[in-house]
Order: C-alpha cells, then structure tokens, then sequence
C-alpha cells in the first residue's frame, strides 16, 4: 500500500491568527443522552431519569480563553432547557468543569508531520440528572456560544458567528427510553490540499437502531457583545435562544453550501448507512462542517446528534514519494511501462525527495515467479522476451516512513510504418496510397495520413485529390492493438496536366471595345506551369488567367495550352467565344440655331448611326426617349444637351453639345407727357422686356442743367415734380439720359427730350 511522507507547509491556522478578548476558539462540538430509567425505578411516576453529555472542542493555542464553567472563574457557561414550543425557559443550570482531554491531531499516517503548535482539546461534560416526565412535546436541552475562528473561509462573518449545540428529546425517544447514539471518533484535524482522505465518521448505538447520515446546517448562537450574557445575542447567553429563533449560519455563496462545506471543487462524499466520510480538499482554509446522525426504530424517528465541527486544510509537500517515468497510471497506484520492439528499458527515477530516501531497491519477476533486484537509481535493465513484466521500487524498506511503486512493464512487438502510391503522372487525377506497414502480431489497428496540404485521412488505403500542384511531404502513422506506433514519410511531385481545360466566361458578347476578364478554372495549375493563350485576333498572353480588350468587332476563337514542369501538354480551342459587335455612333442636329427667350422652341434630329434607344437630357429641365423629341425651354443660357444612345446589345455612346438661349432687352420711351391725374400718361418712364438687366439709372434736367429727377429703379417714373415730391416743373421741354446694363454686360444708353405738357 501506498505511504506519502508529508510536510505541512502552512502552519496551522488554529493556532497563528491574534484573537480579541471573545473566545474565538470553539471548532466543534456535540450533545448526547443516556436514559437511565424511572425515577426509584418506580415505573407509575412516569418520570425518566436522563444523563447527557456535551461534548466541546476547542483550539487550546487560539487566545487562551478556556472551557466554560464556574470553575475557570471565566465567563460560566448555562444549559437551557426548554419545552415544546414554549420560548420561556423550563429551566437553566450552570455548566460545571468538563473532563479534558487532548486530541491527537495526527491522522494516523507516520509519515505526516503535523506541525508542534498545532493544539485542540475535547472537554466533555456531564450534565446534572435530569429528573423529566414523559409528555407528548419534545424537551429542548441547548447550550450557546460565540465565537468561532475569524480565520474560516466557508461562512460570512465568523468572528461573530457562535454556535448552538442542542439536542431534541422527542416524544417517541421518550415513550421507549431511548439512548441517542454516539459519533465514534473525532474526524482528522488537519487534511492536505488535493490529497484524498478517508474517515469512519460512524456512531454507536446501544440500542441497535438504524443509523442515518447526512450532512446538515450547523445553526449560529450567541454574538459579540460579551458584557450582555442576558441577551440572545451575548457572547454566552443566559437563558441560551428557544429553537423558535435558531438561524443557520451563512455560508459563502455560490462556492460553499451545507453539502459542500469544502467547495463545490472538492470532491466531499458521506456514506448516508455507513457513516464513512472521504473526498478531496480542493484549497487551504479553515471550514466549518455540520454532521447529523439520525435513528429510526421501526422506521420512526427518534433522534438526531447534530455535530458541528472545523476542518483545517493545508497545503503539503511530498516528502517520500515513489515515482518513475512511465506511459500510464492503472487506477492511480501501478505504473504502466510500454516499449514497442525495444527490451532495454533505461528506468527514470523521479522518486522525492532524495534526501529523504536512505535506501532504495528495483524488483522485477523476470521468470515470474524469482524477483531480479537492481540497486542503482536509475538502472537500465534488459527483459529476456516479449511479454508482460511485473516489478515495483521500493524507498526506505523495512522503515516507517517509505514508499513504494508497483510497475508493469509490456514488451511488445516493434512494428514498422511504410507505404507507396501511385497516379498518372500526366493527367491529373486522384492518388492511390498504399499501406506496406508491417506488424508481427498483424494488428493494425488505424491509421493516421497527413497529405501535407492540410487534409488527412484515416483510412487504411486512402485515395486523396490534390487540388493544386506541388510537391507535397505525405505522413503515415500506424499504432497496433498494443499501441506502438512508427510513422513514415514520403515526397509526392504531384505535376500533371487538368485533364479538362475551364475557362469562364464561356460565352462573352460585348461591343467595341470589348474587355473581358479571363479566369482560368482548370486544375491543377500555378505559375510553374506554361501557359498559352490566343485570343483569336492576333493577341497572346501566358498568365494563368489574364484580361484583354478586343478592338475590332468580330467573332472570335480562344486557344488555351498548357504545359506542366515534367513537359506534360493539354490543350484546347473555346470555338467562337467571343462575339464582339460595332458600337452605336451617338449624333444629333438641332433647329433654329439662333434662339431667344422669344424663340425657344427647339426640333433635335437624331443622326446617330446603329442606335435602336435614345436618351436625351437637355440641360438640366427635360428629358426625352423619342429619336427625334422637340422642347421649349423656359429660360435663357447656355444649356448642355447630352444624347445616349444604345443598340440592342447594350452597348452605347454619348454626344454632349451646346445651345444658346439668348436674351432679347425692348425699352421704349415717350416724348411727352401729362402729369394732370386723369391716370393718362401722367408719368415720365420707359417701358418693355427687361429680365436680366442691372445697373439701371435714370435722370432728367431743366433747361438750366439742374437734375430734378434721378433713380435706379426701372419700374419707377418721373412725375413732372422736383424729386416727385417738391415743386411742380413747368410746362416745357426736359433732358433726359437713361443706362443699364443688359443680361450678359452689355451697355444700353437711351437719352434725349421730354415734353412736359399740363
């Protein structure tokens, strides 16, 4: 059997973490009973005698703070005990001295070295006889205090979080006299991270009723304040809390619940009929658990011990550890060895810590029967056959603290990796590889191919298509019922010819001129083939897959040859691939070509050559689709008349010229006028088509040069009074001078006289 020789890297926690004045020092405990008979042993007083017992542990080292009771002159302790559902107390005692004793914190290993400051002790005690009358309610005998180890990882707040130890005397332990069953064996104080352990958690009892186990919730009591012992919440409350108000500590959720008191990563397992608990630590801390035993008779419940206790887990470090270099672990105690044609095997000793191991041997049943033993550390040692072998190393024989390693070692048979292939070298086409691998025991059982071009098969004679050329490296490996495995390589030149020529497009039609994209389809090819195209109208090109721009129209064959590296040839002519037709000649006139605002009715008359659509767009005003559209546009300028035209093809041209709109100015002047209001040629002003003009100015003088009138506005006119609003002008003869400039800059000058008449 296995041994490991530990040591504990981190000391315990129980005894390094500074406390306050509370007792933070309580990691378990639990409350039994006896039943003792009748009072005088007079059945007709229906009252039974009962004894229970408490049991308390406690880390001795924590702050010093002892066991309760009047005897340590310490804060006394009290027992509660309750009945039915009532929250007054039936009555309440002082606890007296309880009989120590220390617990052995070693787990039974040797090989553990549990560090010296490592203290905890079991105080039990014996509580007065309880004289109490069989009734149809349960008693309740409670005792509370605060406070646990502030150092543990599994619930919140523990440094103010006590604990309640309490025991239910049913009705129906009390109807048969009943003995509540007792936990055999504390479990282990300290427990090594990711090491597994194993545990009798199991109880006794004199009755012989069933046992159950479970996990279960250790329940909070007491709290903080230490100067308040009458309160609930006191350190060691006097009255301890009726079950009315019991609160089950919180853990730290979601890694820590009452089944995994460790975490949800340990692997914790409580045999519910045996009592057995075992499981591996996952991470260090300190953890409270809670443990219930219950007994049935008869398949009726008559009581339940709730134990409530810490564990400590450590990190450790392997001291004496057996181990080698090997292939594989059999259920996580024999090493398995395998060699595949090889009888010499050069052992690799990884055993720890060699300081520690004084003595070492190799022992293997070469015969089967007779051990051969080697003494060096790493011997190389030779087996006389193919076979199973069966040996072990043993450290430290025949001392307490060694280890051992059980080892099989399996000589197989070698097996040899080969195969070959074959293909048209010139036509390309799938390659048939060959399995040639040879096993004496003829016991392939698969196979692994690499093609080297990032696929693989796992066929025994697989066929595989390269897709494109090139020299690919090809990987077999072989492995046999045994598992030996051998691999074996080969280089394939993979240069054939496509054996069907692809190009696209496979139709093409287009107009002069004509540009097309070529994409070479065929496979295998790449640049270290020759390529020939003939484009059919005198042109040539040796990309794979290159563009051209057919200039003339025409009908057209494409030859396409190709060439691979070993001289291999395939060719083929795409017979009238390419059609290319004459493109449309987009020409237009138009009339009048001299055109006003007055005048600006327009005919276009198309004079395009193989057009069969129109589109016309003039200016930025009007679009047309007729061959031969007129239009009227609204406003002078330059305007820009675009023509596309298109054939049924689909191939156009476009002609863009330009007309001119040109605007007319009219302006006519009187000479004379009436200023009498009768609404009769009562003003001086010009009239006609202005649109467009700017700068206007207009002036009138007397016969002595005086200007007696004078604007720039062309809509305004002379009145026949100074300004058109002072003295009136008499009758008589007036000059004038009127200028402006036309729509595209222009000047206009109009002067000359006026008869004023009244």
């Amino acid at each position: 059997m296995k041994r490991l020789f530990y040591l504990f890297l981190i000391l315990s926690v129980l005894s390094c973490i500074p406390h306050a004045l509370f007792a933070r020092h309580i990691i378990g405990g639990e409350i039994t009973y006896e039943c003792l008979g009748y009072v005088n042993n007079d059945p007709t007083t229906n009252t039974r005698i009962y004894q229970f017992y408490m049991f308390i542990y406690r880390d001795c080292l924590g702050n010093g703070a002892d066991f309760d009771s009047a005897n340590f002159g310490s804060t006394v302790g009290t027992v509660t005990v309750y009945q039915g559902n009532n929250d007054i107390p039936l009555f309440t005692f002082d606890l007296s001295a309880p009989q120590i004793v220390s617990v052995d914190p070693d787990p039974g290993n040797p090989c553990v070295v549990v560090p010296p400051n490592i203290c905890v002790e079991e105080g039990v005690y014996t509580f007065p006889l309880l004289e109490l009358p069989v009734i149809d309610e349960s008693y309740h005998i409670i005792y509370q205090r605060c406070c646990r180890n502030v150092t543990i990882s599994n619930i919140l707040n523990p440094e103010d979080s006590g604990a309640t130890y309490f025991m239910e005397l049913s009705p129906q332990a009390q109807a048969v006299c009943n003995n509540s069953p007792t936990f055999n064996g504390f479990p282990p104080i300290v427990l090594c991270a990711n090491e597994s352990f194993t545990f009798d958690h199991g109880a006794t009892d004199p009755d012989g009723d069933q046992l159950v186990y479970e996990f279960c919730t250790p329940i909070l009591g007491g709290g903080p304040n230490v100067f308040e012992p009458t309160a609930f919440f006191g350190v060691a409350p006097n009255p301890d809390a009726p079950p009315s108000t019991f609160e089950s500590v919180n853990f730290v959720v979601p890694n820590f619940d009452f089944e995994h008191p460790l975490g949800i990563d340990s692997d914790l397992n409580l045999n519910p009929s045996t009592g057995q608990l075992n499981g591996i630590p996952a991470i260090g801390g300190q953890f409270v658990v809670g443990i219930c035993v219950s007994e049935y008779r008869n398949g009726e419940l008559l009581s339940t011990v709730r134990r409530d206790f810490q564990f400590n887990v450590n990190n450790c470090e392997v001291l004496v550890l057996a181990d080698i270099a090997e292939d594989g672990i059999v259920n996580e105690a024999e090493f398995v060895i395998n060699s595949c044609g090889e009888n010499t095997i050069d052992m690799v000793n990884q055993s720890v810590q060699e300081a520690n191991i004084q003595t070492y041997k190799w022992e293997f049943f070469m015969d089967g029967i007779n051990p051969t033993t080697f003494t060096d550390w790493e011997p190389s040692i030779t087996f006389p056959d193919f076979g199973q072998y069966f040996g072990r190393l043993v450290l430290n024989p025949g001392e307490q603290c060694g280890d051992t390693a059980i080892i099989r070692v399996n000589i197989f048979p070698e097996i040899l990796a080969n195969f070959d292939f074959e293909y048209d070298t010139c036509v390309a086409g799938p390659v048939d590889f060959i399995d040639q691998s040879i096993s004496p025991i003829q016991g392939i059982t698969s196979w692994t191919w690499d093609f080297g071009d990032g696929l693989g098969s796992s066929g025994a004679a697989p066929v595989h298509l390269f897709r494109e050329p090139g020299t690919y490296d090809v990987n077999l490996t072989v492995e046999d019922i045994n598992g030996c495995t051998d691999e074996a390589g080969l280089s394939v030149d993979y240069f054939p010819v496509p054996n069907l020529l692809i190009v696209a497009p496979n139709t093409f039609e287009n107009c002069v001129p004509g540009s097309i994209q070529f994409a070479n389809l065929s496979e295998p090819i790449n640049n270290a083939y020759t390529i020939d195209w003939d484009f059919g109208d005198g042109n040539f090109s040796q990309q794979i897959s290159p563009s051209h721009v057919y200039e003339t129209p025409g009908t057209f064959d494409v030859s396409l040859s190709v060439t691979s590296p070993i001289g291999c040839v395939t060719d083929t002519v795409f017979e009238e691939l390419i059609l290319i037709t004459p493109a449309p000649i987009a020409d237009f006139s138009f009339s009048p070509t001299d055109l006003d605002i007055f005048n600006s009715r327009v005919q276009f008359n198309d004079q395009s050559l193989l057009a069969d659509r129109w589109f016309w767009r003039f200016g930025g005003v009007g679009t047309s689709i007729d061959p031969n559209p007129t239009f009227t546009f609204q406003d002078t300028g330059r305007q820009e008349i675009l023509l596309v035209v298109e054939n049924f093809n689909g191939c156009r041209d476009t002609i863009i010229q330009e007309l001119d709109v040109k605007p007319v100015i009219t302006y006519h002047l009187p000479n004379a006028f009436t200023p009498n209001n009768d609404s009769k040629n009562d003003e001086f002003k010009g009239v006609g088509y202005l649109n467009g003009i700017r700068n206007f100015e207009m002036g009138v003088w007397n016969r002595w040069g005086e200007l007696i009138f004078n604007t720039s506005n062309p809509e305004d006119g002379w009145n026949g009074q100074k300004n058109n609003s002072g003295k009136r002008a008499p009758n008589g003869v007036y000059t004038y001078v009127i200028r402006f400039l036309g729509p595209r800059g222009k000047a206009f000058e109009f002067n000359g006289l006026i008869t004023l008449i009244r």
